[in-house]
């Protein structure tokens, strides 16, 4: 008889007990990527795994600062109730919190099934397409982040010095907090691969292992957590914000993307193939172009994040791709063989990590699906407008393109296509009405 989820979870929270653990964050990402969920006491796991927890269905319909956004399934539907439930395989240990586990949970409506806007529950949708054709889409993700120090009610950049790209040590990290990080990460069960300082100054970049997709999202969605806990606890603040400095780079999200068959083998490879590459993999590389206007709404998901996607960045302004080219919007790495992959640029490290996938993993099933090739990788400078089609230039823009994919939004899912774009759109609407700093110092004096 196979075991039920009470008798999985019992199993958990012994185990939990026995390794002196009482409590359990129970998190779900909105559609922001901002985890949301509760705290309860390990011994009440069984029954939460059965029953779930309640969550008004508004908190995917609030934005980063608390408004409340007009959606017709919640405010007008009298905001109603989905029920989170722990992931169990997700269950880990928060290394510097004593006593203190977490896990991801999934989100349904009361009678069972997924709630349309859990952005989790839309990968797994894209992901049966792929399963259905004998194909295990595998993800490495790479994030970068700023950790900043709070002073005089601002925030001014760790570490502030420029040129420490590609260091570790004290140079750039002048409190020696990488290893801090990459031994808190490891402890929460994420495969760490790496980091190093990067461009900005208290930039940093950590590398997560390359595994199935659904399982890369998760480790994606408890880095962030992870990063930005762990810097609290030194006194300091990690953002993922695209581009928070107007005199320094951008944070990326880098999607790399390799599809096994069912005994492991990479199918992107092929000795005989253009560039090495297969055919499955040029149409992969084709599909992410030929959705890329739509793609931008949820890799580049806020207003700032267009302020990164300009031209001399080292990240995509235009819709191509090209041989181990870092100005393209889809690299392909040099390794071939079982490395054999490809890298999406676009993403904004504020991006839904399982949006992100999600719709990457969309375009390419669409381009294999339909057989589709793309023209040549481009051969040197990224930036030339005459080379290729630009992306789309601001939020509001990029929403649309989305709204307007019908065979993306078709395998996202409608329902959550129409709940992102609700609340982008109230994010556009919002920064229209505002006066910003550079507007009161370009005009103030003058007119």
């Amino acid at each position: 008889m196979a075991e039920s989820a009470g008798e999985r979870a019992t199993a958990v929270a012994s185990a939990l007990a026995a390794d002196g653990v009482d409590l359990i964050r129970v998190l779900f990402p909105d559609l922001l990527g901002i985890p949301r969920g509760k705290e309860i006491p390990v011994r009440l796991l069984p029954e939460v795994a059965e029953r779930g927890l309640s969550f008004c269905r508004g908190v995917y319909y609030t934005s980063a600062r608390g408004e409340n956004i007009a959606a017709p399934t919640a405010l007008a539907a009298g905001l109603p109730d989905v029920v989170a439930r722990p992931i169990l395989d997700t269950v880990t240990r928060l290394p510097w919190a004593d006593g203190l586990a977490w896990c991801v949970a999934e989100v349904s409506e009361p009678g069972g099934s997924p709630a349309v806007e859990d952005p989790r529950a839309a990968l797994r949708r894209v992901l049966e397409h792929f399963s259905a054709e004998g194909l295990s889409p595998v993800v490495g993700p790479e994030l970068e982040f700023f950790l900043l120090e709070e002073a005089d009610g601002a925030f001014r950049r760790y570490g502030h010095g420029l040129g420490n790209v590609y260091t570790t040590g004290l140079k750039g990290d002048p409190r020696g907090l990488l290893p801090h990080f990459l031994r808190g990460l490891t402890g929460m069960g994420l495969d760490i691969v790496g980091g190093n300082h990067e461009f900005g100054s208290g930039q940093f970049e950590i590398n997560l292992g390359h595994t199935g997709a659904l399982a890369a999202s998760d480790a994606c969605f408890g880095f962030k957590l992870g990063v930005r806990e762990l810097a609290a606890t030194q006194g300091l603040h990690a953002t993922f914000m695209g581009k928070p400095f107007n005199d320094d780079g951008g944070s990326g999200f880098h999607l790399h993307l390799s599809i096994t068959d069912g005994a492991g083998a990479n199918l992107f490879d092929d000795p005989d193939g253009p560039h090495g590459l297969s055919e499955l993999a040029l149409s992969a590389v084709a599909g992410i172009l030929a959705h890329a206007p739509a793609l931008t709404a949820l890799l580049a998901p806020t207003i700032n994040a267009y302020r990164r996607l300009q031209p001399d960045t080292l990240a995509p302004f235009l819709v191509d791709w090209g041989l181990d080219n870092r100005c393209a919007l889809v690299r392909i790495p040099p390794e071939r063989g079982g490395g054999a992959r490809l890298e999406v640029r676009l993403g904004d490290a504020a991006a839904n990590p399982y949006l992100g996938a999600a719709a990457v993993l969309a375009a390419a099933y669409l381009g294999i699906s339909e057989k589709l090739r793309p023209g040549d990788p481009l051969i040197g400078y990224g930036y030339d407008p005459a080379k290729a089609g630009t992306l789309p230039g601001d939020l509001g823009a990029a929403v649309d393109a989305l709204v307007a994919d019908t065979a993306l939004t078709e395998l996202l899912g409608p329902g959550l296509v129409e709940a992102f774009a609700a609340v982008k759109r109230f994010e556009v609407a919002e920064f229209a009405r505002y006066v910003t700093d550079w507007e009161f110092r370009e005009y103030a004096y003058h007119l």
